[in-house]
């Protein structure tokens, strides 16, 4: 069992220590090592000069970019997450680095999580058709993009998506993904952050392949995607999973709507079962919080580090997390 004694910030991942690139105001702040010795950050809708200064947009007149990457090599956690460069355009400032679908009736490319295997980086995604009240929205499809070059050019597949449907249940839109030596999982929920996370699985040079993954239901592993069994109850929203070594366990954060809060969890296996979750970041201490991704490099000890968004600041903050068996 592992307990949580405490949460305390770091310091601003984004905002005014990112205007140099041309990041005033963005959320998420997903990580992962791209496999060549950096550190990978990917946002979502990411604004500069003209922000309005409070929640995401407007779009027009501020620089608005669906997602954008950073890299960082700083490994002393405790004093911040410093960036080294992003994927710029030829202004310097922060690219788009994943591209709108001119098919679809899209309004935004939202990352989900990345991961590096086998020389290749792959970033989720999914395709916002439409924003709706808080914590729901419709979605396209969602999607895995791939880089070759450690993550300064991105492709999207098309072959690599796997479709909502007219109901809006499918069960990967938005997903984590995770790793051990054979397969590369994903754990999904639905759109919105009110439904649980289901899990799924392919082998570790199938990532582009929707039709290679199979998914567990009721302790088998099935083909299809919309016979899937919960691994997690909901409201799972924005989630992030590792395996610490320090604990020997899965650990995973989320967003829980009906708390107000961002949950740690944990299991000894993907597939479950996982344990209650514990309040890493309360709503009373930072008002409308959500993500919680951790930080590959500060997890296998006896503290987790992690990213934590604000809607209000719309904003990113590196946090720390003090754990015990």
């Amino acid at each position: 069992m592992v307990r949580v004694l405490g949460t305390r910030e770091i310091a601003p991942v984004t905002g005014a220590v990112t205007r140099r690139f041309g990041i005033h105001a963005t959320d998420l702040g997903i990580l992962w090592d791209n496999g060549q010795g950096k550190l990978l950050a990917a946002f979502g809708d990411t604004y500069g000069v003209g922000w309005g200064g409070n929640g995401a947009g407007p779009a027009k007149g501020s620089d608005w970019r669906c997602n954008a990457l950073a890299y960082s090599s700083n490994r002393d956690l405790d004093t911040g997450l410093r960036f080294d460069s992003v994927v710029a355009r030829a202004d310097g400032m922060a690219a788009q680095i994943l591209e709108r679908d001119r098919q679809a009736d899209e309004n935004t490319v939202i990352p989900n999580s990345g991961i590096a295997v086998g020389g290749y980086n792959y970033l989720h995604y999914m395709s916002v058709r439409k924003w709706g009240p808080a914590g729901k929205w419709d979605t396209n499809y969602a999607g895995i993009a791939v880089s070759v070059d450690g993550g300064d050019t991105w492709t999207k597949p098309p072959g690599a998506r796997w479709p909502n449907s007219p109901k809006g249940d499918h069960p990967f839109q938005i997903c984590a993904f995770a790793a051990e030596e054979r397969h590369v999982y994903l754990m999904g929920t639905t759109n919105g952050r009110f439904g649980p996370a289901y899990l799924g699985r392919c082998g570790r040079y199938d990532v582009l392949s929707p039709a290679a993954y199979e998914y567990w239901s009721d302790g088998e592993w099935i083909r299809d995607p919309y016979r899937v069994t919960p691994v997690i109850p909901g409201p799972v929203g924005e989630l992030s999973v590792e395996f610490n070594n320090h604990f020997g366990q899965w650990i995973a954060l989320h967003l829980d709507e009906d708390r107000a809060a961002i949950v740690l969890k944990w299991a000894d296996k993907l597939t479950g079962p996982w344990s209650q979750g514990q309040v890493v970041v309360d709503a009373k201490d930072y008002p409308a919080p959500y993500g919680g991704y951790i930080h590959p490099w500060g997890n296998d000890g006896k503290d987790i580090y992690f990213t934590l968004s604000q809607w209000g600041p719309y904003n990113v903050t590196l946090m720390r997390a003090e754990l015990a068996r």
